[in-house]
């Protein structure tokens, strides 16, 4: 795919998406949609990728709709996506739940973390939270947006944010569309740190390789489908599902190396085979 308002790369085995449409801050379009959806398909299907970070071009993370975009949805007297037939599925058939526009991010293999180098609104702020992690700039603006457009709350922050802050919280995000700060997010529990703009990504960078070098891929994997997987079931499920990937997981060549390790002090050299 001819990549227009999308930037892919990768160093030491993190990927890297950054939405590129500086002068419009980022918006999101149909186009984007598209594109990032078939980015984040090539990390996933990537061997050398373990990591993948998402991220803005210049200082903005994605203010939502592009406002064009939204007149012209206007104009035609409904919403219009954009996206065309057939789009890309990352994270798709893991879990019919997942099967969904951005929820297809809990049936990817590989952790997620936004790096918000600027503002989030609407679907920017949806898509940041579906990260696994989040890193911010101090400073950032950030709002769930629907509410002044006369729009529900975007693909699934309903859903999601009473999960992550609470009931109480979320509901005066949602309710209100107010704007509140990156410091105020790191309080709510939404981020996970603070780093200057200068060296955000550099930060996360680090430590998208401090994840690699730490975790084996395999543990990395099925701890990810764990979490999302566990909200949707319940206890006695979830530990039957941890005590069979204990079984699998203890006969792999990492777990043997992962105590080698751990022996002798010194880092693992993780291979990423599943057995011997």
């Amino acid at each position: 795919m001819e990549l227009k308002v999308i930037k892919i790369s990768q160093q030491a085995g993190v990927g890297r998406i950054t939405l590129n449409r500086p002068h419009r801050h980022n918006a999101w379009t149909g186009r984007m949609h598209t594109e990032y959806r078939w980015a984040l398909a090539e990390l996933e299907a990537d061997p050398a990728v373990r990591v993948v970070i998402v991220t803005g071009a210049e200082r903005s993370f994605c203010v939502g709709g592009d406002a064009q975009a939204l007149k012209g949805h206007s104009d035609k007297g409904g919403y219009d996506p954009g996206t065309p037939d057939p789009l890309a599925r990352p994270g798709y058939g893991v879990m019919p739940e997942f099967d969904a526009p951005f929820a297809y991010h809990f049936g990817l293999t590989k952790p997620v973390i936004a790096a918000l180098n600027g503002a989030a609104a609407g679907v920017g702020l949806a898509l940041a939270m579906f990260a696994d992690l989040r890193f911010a700039v101090p400073g950032a603006v950030f709002t769930t947006a629907h509410g002044k457009l006369n729009f529900p709350a975007e693909y699934g922050l309903s859903w999601l944010l009473p999960r992550m802050i609470g009931l109480t919280r979320a509901n005066e995000l949602l309710l209100t569309s107010r704007r509140f700060s990156s410091e105020e997010a790191l309080s709510l529990g939404l981020i996970n740190g603070l780093f200057e703009a200068e060296a955000l990504i550099d930060e996360v960078q680090a430590y998208a390789e401090q994840l690699i070098a730490q975790n084996a891929p395999d543990a990395l994997r099925v701890t990810k489908h764990q979490i999302y997987r566990d909200l949707h079931r319940d206890v006695a499920t979830s530990v039957h599902y941890s005590e069979q990937q204990l079984a699998r997981m203890s006969r792999t060549t990492d777990f043997k190396e992962g105590v080698a390790a751990f022996m002798e002090k010194r880092p693992p050299k993780w291979q990423g085979m599943d057995y011997e």
